[in-house]
């Protein structure tokens, strides 16, 4: 297999550092319903697909984490 010519750059103004989630303690909603899986991990918050762990988790400050839930609380993120 060909080896892949794409590089990865940290995006600018990226303030987060490589956090090792491979002892994270993940937990899955109240209800073990969703598929999402959230750790807190060096006062950070990761979010990950639990149907694909193996992919990149999304990483979250405090403040973002709190404005995050607060939209979703709110319908922000609702679709429909």
């Amino acid at each position: 297999m060909a080896e892949s010519t794409i590089q990865q750059h940290p995006l600018a103004g990226w303030d987060k550092p490589e956090l090792d989630l491979s002892t994270a303690d993940w937990h899955s909603s109240s209800r073990g319903l969703g598929d999402v899986q959230i750790a807190f991990v060096e006062g950070f918050i990761a979010m990950r697909n639990s149907g694909r762990a193996e992919s990149p988790s999304l990483i979250f400050t405090p403040a973002e984490w709190g404005a995050f839930v607060s939209g979703a609380r709110e319908g922000e993120f609702d679709l429909t």
